[in-house]
């Protein structure tokens, strides 16, 4: 049985999954996912409110990936699903030529440019039908992909998972007598995701990062206790039905700094929170225009 039929039928023995994923050496990224080793078949969750920095530190984890080893990179693919249309491929493209620069020399290598530009797979969704015949049509793109580069896509990235909870509720809006089938196609959406996503990770062992919007309350948590006074924005947690599938959680929110001007470059502080696993330290992080850093 071939590799697809084995993904299909959902056949392949525990020893097989665990050689794969081992061949794949941990993620060590840079400042600010630098605390904890990242590996295939891991799922991080980075969730705080809007904004909070959390496309930024995408964008950086997928410059690192598409780099090559040479230039302080992973040599990898990365796949960018942008559920809330608001991925910037200017600002990405800005951002990659500076990290080229940065460790090369002063000059433009257009080629490096165009190599790291050509791994990294961007698809945009516009509904819950579009996202899950994505996520149930990847398995394909992720082999041509590989055909063609010679290196297979190892981090899987999803901005804004839940975007389209609040659209699904007012399209599938029915009488209170029907109010069950509502909670039912919600409840069976969100299944569907991570059902796919898992099936798509025994195939295809990836590393997986997800960010998701929160609305805080009054009180912010902090590492040594549970989150508080949050309200989860999607009712349904897309990537919680299982509290196994989740391996990592990180806590993005905003510093009491406000933004400043150093340098002509704009400033933002953010705190940013380890909860799964738990450390007992914050990071702040500043994001500037050159990138995210930890200010020390």
């Amino acid at each position: 049985m071939n590799k697809t039929e084995k993904w299909i039928e959902g056949d392949e023995s525990g020893a097989e999954m665990l050689s794969r994923v081992s061949s794949v050496r941990p993620f060590l990224f840079p400042p600010p996912l630098h605390r904890v080793p990242l590996r295939v078949g891991n799922v991080l969750e980075l969730v705080g409110p809007s904004p909070s920095a959390k496309t930024h530190i995408l964008i950086h984890a997928a410059i690192t990936s598409v780099l090559p080893k040479r230039h302080g990179g992973l040599d990898h693919l990365v796949l960018f699903l942008d559920l809330d249309s608001r991925f910037d491929v200017t600002r990405f493209s800005q951002l990659l030529i500076h990290r080229i620069t940065l460790h090369g020399t002063d000059s433009y290598d257009k080629t490096l440019y165009d190599l790291c530009m050509a791994r990294f797979l961007y698809v945009r969704c516009y509904d819950s039908f579009e996202f899950l015949h994505t996520l149930r049509t990847l398995h394909c793109r992720l082999e041509k992909e590989k055909e063609v580069h010679g290196v297979g896509v190892h981090l899987l990235m999803i901005d804004s998972i839940g975007a389209f909870h609040w659209m699904d509720r007012a399209s599938m809006f029915l009488s209170q007598r029907e109010n069950r089938k509502k909670k039912l196609f919600l409840q069976t959406v969100s299944e569907a995701v991570v059902q796919n996503i898992k099936k798509l990770l025994q195939v295809h062992p990836m590393l997986i990062i997800a960010t998701k919007s929160v609305i805080f309350g009054n009180r912010y948590s902090t590492a040594s206790n549970e989150v508080k006074g949050i309200k989860i924005s999607n009712l349904i947690l897309l990537l919680q039905l299982s509290q196994s599938f989740v391996t990592h959680r990180i806590l993005v929110r905003s510093s009491d700094e406000h933004p400043v001007t150093t340098n002509n470059q704009n400033s933002s502080f953010y705190l940013l929170e380890w909860l799964l696993p738990r450390l007992s330290f914050p990071d702040k992080i500043v994001v500037k225009d050159a990138g995210v850093f930890v200010d020390s």
